[in-house]
């Protein structure tokens, strides 16, 4: 398994825990997949709506023990493979996610299916994390859709979530990479920072309220923010794509980043469940 696409993240939760809510049928169907059927060591397998071709299941189980989980997926004509990994840490679990196949120009150009596998993967730990944690999923994906929108209750003041969608430094903190932000119609929106000269443009902004940003190809994102008795209700849409090629990659990976936003509000001792993110040789 050469070339591959690895996560580490810092689960909240006693090794078993982990294992059993990836194990157990009726608990992946809660934070992962549609459906799910686990017979191990025999059977691994997942489909629905919330899954990339998940018109069937397209799984084959590998290997099974009770650290790991490794199974062959099939996507797009492709058998690729993803293992999962469980350690103990001290009042936690860590778990490493190895994924092969993953070409980030897929993920660019939206040519197969596969480019989808970085931000799946990564909205799918988010949502483990809060399952584990007791907090409410984040929206999963409707892979039969190109309507992608969806909302996120944050127990905190939108003027404080204003600030952490608008400020560079907070965004850069609660979303793990460095964000350059011009918060001003024309301004910059900079993945990586404004020295990397590929920056999105703001086209909308009500301060306080909404903030819409062009990134091209991929469409238009808009927050919008509203009080909900002391909470803030955050809505997202992804509009002005091509509706007949979604940017489903964009979509996952814009929807687990408002999982760390979720959490740098609510924890008083916040730190982020990822410890580590390795792409491809090549990307």
């Amino acid at each position: 398994m050469s070339d591959l696409l690895t996560y580490r993240a810092r689960l909240a939760a006693p090794v078993h825990a982990v294992r059993r809510a990836l194990t157990d049928p009726a608990e992946l169907r809660v934070w992962f997949a549609e459906h799910a059927e686990v017979e191990l060591p025999q059977r691994y397998a997942f489909w629905g709506r919330h899954t990339p071709e998940g018109d069937a299941p397209h799984q084959r189980l590998l290997h099974a023990d009770e650290r790991t989980l490794r199974f062959a997926w099939l996507l797009d004509g492709v058998e690729t493979t993803s293992e999962l990994e469980l350690t103990p840490a001290q009042e936690s679990t860590e778990l490493t996610l190895r994924q092969s196949h993953f070409v980030f120009a897929e993920a660019m150009s939206g040519s197969s299916i596969r480019g989808v596998l970085q931000t799946f993967w990564a909205l799918s730990i988010a949502n483990l994390a809060a399952h584990l944690e007791g907090r409410p999923l984040l929206p999963r994906t409707d892979f039969t859709s190109a309507d992608l929108r969806g909302e996120l209750v944050i127990d905190a003041p939108v003027d404080r979530v204003w600030a952490s969608l608008t400020d560079s430094e907070q965004a850069s903190a609660w979303f793990g990479y460095p964000i350059g932000i011009e918060p001003w119609v024309g301004g910059r929106y900079a993945m990586g920072g404004f020295e990397t000269g590929h920056a999105a443009k703001v086209v909308d902004l009500d301060p306080g309220r909404k903030l819409s940003v062009d990134w091209g190809p991929v469409g238009v994102q808009t927050w919008e923010l509203a009080e909900s008795g002391g909470r803030t209700k955050l809505t997202f849409v992804q509009s002005g794509f091509d509706e007949g090629n979604p940017p489903y990659a964009s979509w996952c990976g814009s929807v687990a980043g408002l999982s760390e936003l979720r959490r740098f509000h609510e924890m008083a001792d916040w730190r982020p469940i990822w410890l580590a993110v390795e792409m491809p040789s090549g990307v």
